[in-house]
């Protein structure tokens, strides 16, 4: 599970922050948000729930936006491709 990227994704592309903004928002620091982003740290269940309430994105959609094909059995990971675009576009019209 890729927590960084789909946090840095929602930081950039929905709110269009930077580091410090963002990371004030929730109340981190800018380094512990950068260390989450580059994939140093793992964040924790209440900074994963305070990133889902700042951004107004119920946690399994910010879960499922955390998924990558590493994290899918490899029996599955044809099932995974083909469904991640139309459910990442269904997720897009909600939010």
């Amino acid at each position: 599970m890729n927590y960084g990227h789909a946090i840095e994704n929602v930081r950039v592309n929905r709110m269009k922050q930077t580091q410090k903004i963002f990371a004030d928002a929730i109340g981190i620091t800018q380094t512990y948000l950068s260390q989450i982003e580059n994939g140093h740290k793992k964040p924790s269940t209440d900074c994963l729930e305070a990133i889902a309430r700042y951004v107004d994105l119920p946690l399994p959609i910010l879960f499922w936006n955390t998924i990558t094909e590493k994290d899918v059995k490899s029996d599955r990971v044809e099932a995974f491709r083909l469904l991640k675009t139309p459910i990442d576009a269904v997720i897009e019209t909600f939010f």
